[in-house]
């Protein structure tokens, strides 16, 4: 079972306003933004559901999400874009628990959470100067506006980590799996301008999953435009000026195309630059019981890798999984692996014990492309007019998150709509 969508049952016309290649949550944003306008437009999409990376699966009762994936409440766009309360979220702790080799140290977030700021201080992460500097580093990011921390100066996240003074052993211990883990980048070479930004959302919101899975996200855009405009299973083999090419020789012709696909797909349909990719993996296993009753994020702060985080879902949101069951992903940003499950459950059996031999594997995501590489010197809103009515838009034009890719789709559709008038 995957995330629904107004398909309807209507045949592909042979032109329309606008044919918008790709029904992921930037090519979903940009065909709302021209259904507003009043234009007529056609989503065509490859695959046989919407929502592109963002795409829940249920499996023997579970509610599999694509990979691990997590909505961070303080992106703007959600506000404008969504009914929140429809999407049912639920929420994961503030803070993380890190696992040192023998134990879990909580690392919580004193400021919403005051019982933790006891065990939060004895946490064996890093100095007592590694907190303060956490803290100023807080006050800092809270303050600052988005925008601002898109235009500083821009090194690694590695390298911005060591100007500000923190030590090896934080940075081990903390902020390679929690970061490296949200930037798929365990390497911390993605720019400090994006750590920044995702490090404030953290700060300023909650993180957090829809109760029917992450593909609620892309559903209930979807659910905004009429029956009929998105057509699945049609893939595009080519994009001209005026044109689109369908495999088995049908075409589109339109004033405009938006080419709405991941970055390396659109690289290679509309002959841009290449996109680089950051991959990940993620293994998903259904247990009798949780090994743990938190609802935190578990960092494994020893570096033996390849799961740097992992969660119990069902903890977080019991909607995950059947009851009288549990369901735990470990998450392997930086890596491809289809086969990494056995070497993944003797990292978690290290962590929980010999019951770990008794879960079931219900799948492994394999993901070449989870992101796009956003390596700095980095620029935001990058060109989506690229003349001839031809646009592209997705998160590989603007920030590499979720609100990268429903901000670029949107500003995407509205630009095509003035383009048009």
């Amino acid at each position: 079972m995957t995330s629904t969508a107004p398909t309807g049952t209507r045949e592909l016309p042979p032109e329309a306003d606008v044919v918008v290649v790709g029904a992921g949550l930037a090519g979903l944003a940009a065909a709302r933004a021209l259904h507003r306008a009043g234009r007529h437009a056609v989503v065509v999409e490859a695959s046989d559901g919407v929502g592109g990376r963002v795409r829940t699966d249920v499996v023997d009762g579970f509610r599999l999400d694509r990979g691990f994936q997590v909505l961070l409440t303080a992106y703007p766009e959600l506000r404008s874009q969504f009914d929140l309360e429809a999407l049912d979220l639920r929420r994961f702790e503030p803070g993380a628990l890190v696992w040192n080799g023998s134990s879990n140290d909580l690392v919580g977030d004193p400021v919403r959470r005051p019982s933790t700021l006891l065990r939060t201080g004895l946490a064996p992460i890093g100095s007592v100067a590694d907190k303060l500097r956490i803290l100023r580093q807080r006050v800092r990011l809270h303050r600052a506006a988005a925008p601002d921390l898109l235009r500083q100066r821009d090194v690694s996240t590695l390298t911005a980590l060591h100007e500000q003074g923190f030590s090896d052993r934080v940075i081990e211990r903390f902020f390679r799996p929690l970061v490296g883990g949200i930037q798929l980048d365990p390497s911390l070479q993605t720019s400090r301008r994006m750590f920044d930004v995702i490090l404030r959302s953290l700060i300023d919101g909650d993180v957090a999953v829809p109760a029917r899975g992450m593909g609620a996200i892309p559903a209930q855009l979807a659910g905004h435009l009429p029956p009929g405009m998105i057509h699945l299973n049609t893939e595009v083999v080519g994009v001209t000026p005026g044109e689109v090419a369908l495999s088995g020789g049908r075409r589109i012709s339109a004033q405009s195309v938006v080419v709405a696909v991941e970055g390396p797909r659109a690289a290679s349909l509309l002959g841009l630059a290449p996109v680089d990719s950051n991959p990940a993996s993620c293994v998903w296993f259904a247990a009798g019981q949780a090994p743990i009753p938190d609802r935190y994020i578990v960092l494994d702060g020893t570096g033996v890798g390849p799961a740097l985080n992992t969660s119990v879902m069902s903890n977080v949101a019991p909607e995950y999984a059947p009851t009288g069951s549990a369901l735990i992903v470990a998450a392997c940003p930086g890596v491809n692996d289809p086969h990494i499950e056995p070497v993944v459950r003797t990292q978690l059996r290290a962590m929980w014990g010999p019951v770990v031999d008794t879960w079931r594997h219900l799948r492994t995501d394999a993901i070449a492309h989870g992101q796009p590489r956003q390596h700095p010197p980095f620029s935001p809103k990058q060109r989506i007019a690229l003349g001839d009515g031809l646009f592209v838009c997705g998160d590989h034009r603007d920030t590499a998150s979720i609100q990268g890719a429903l901000f670029s789709g949107r500003r995407c559709g509205e630009a095509v709509a003035s383009w048009l008038t």
